[in-house]
């Protein structure tokens, strides 16, 4: 289990600030415990949401463990002075995931996306990982859910008996989600990915390495997709005018704590 003492805050939300074999070490603790957790993949436009959506952010608490994606996080946490070991994004820890897991058989469930894009996402990840154990796809239809039908995806999913579930649903309905069935789904952990769906089927362009590198992906998914990106985008001055009240609130602080009283 992770530490939760580790665990540091930014704006409230606790995060794992954890490099990606830690974070595979204890999946891997999860499954041979028979354990059942989530992990969310947390960006400033997600804690921004947490801010705003008393669901989400509840969602987002109760995940076991709680990832930095985005560079603004990573900024945060050296503004905050908190030890960190980088991003943790989803489309790549679930390339690690996927090519760690081959030798230990792992069971790789992929649950979300548009139409088609499952399926495509499970062919490619094939094809780089010969012997990767694809467990099932499943994309739900657009709109509400009804009871039953929710019964029969979960019926579906655990009937594959997947170690792993992939969420590709995007914030903040892959948070909630994965709280809501959290005990129901049968698998040592669900991991809410978002666009890494689209990115690993091809179904849109990921960043070139050297920009994710750098941690650029913002900028070049703005170029690409402005319209969609903008407002989003608009998130991250507020979270880091946000971080910097948080240093100044907490550094005050414990200055004030320092001051002996006089006598």
């Amino acid at each position: 289990m992770i530490n939760t003492n580790q665990k540091q805050s930014i704006l409230q939300v606790r995060f794992d600030l954890i490099a990606y074999h830690a974070v595979m070490e204890t999946i891997e603790r999860w499954r041979q415990n028979c354990e059942q957790h989530y992990v969310t993949i947390t960006n400033p436009h997600s804690v921004m949401m947490c801010i705003r959506d008393s669901e989400m952010r509840k969602a987002t608490e109760m995940a076991t463990m709680t990832l930095p994606d985005g560079i603004g996080i990573i900024i945060a946490a050296f503004l905050l002075g908190y030890q960190h070991s980088g991003r943790a994004t989803g489309p790549m820890l679930m390339l690690k995931l996927c090519d760690w897991g081959r030798q230990k058989g792992y069971r790789h469930f992929f649950y979300g996306g548009a139409e088609g894009v499952v399926e495509k996402l499970s062919d490619r990840l094939l094809n780089i990982y010969p012997g990767l154990k694809v467990a099932g796809t499943y994309c739900p239809p657009f709109g509400h859910i009804s009871r039953e039908e929710n019964e029969e995806i979960i019926y579906k999913i655990n009937s594959a008996k997947p170690d792993i579930v992939w969420i590709g649903l995007g914030a903040p309905k892959q948070e909630k989600w994965m709280a809501e069935h959290l005990g129901h789904v049968k698998a040592a952990a669900m991991i809410g990915v978002g666009a890494a769906f689209d990115f690993h089927s091809g179904n849109v362009k990921w960043a070139p390495e050297w920009i994710r590198k750098y941690g650029l992906e913002w900028a070049y998914r703005f170029i690409k997709e402005p319209k969609r990106m903008f407002k989003r985008n608009l998130d991250s001055p507020i979270f880091l005018v946000k971080v910097i009240q948080q240093f100044i609130s907490e550094n005050l602080h414990s200055r004030d704590s320092t001051i002996s009283p006089q006598t």
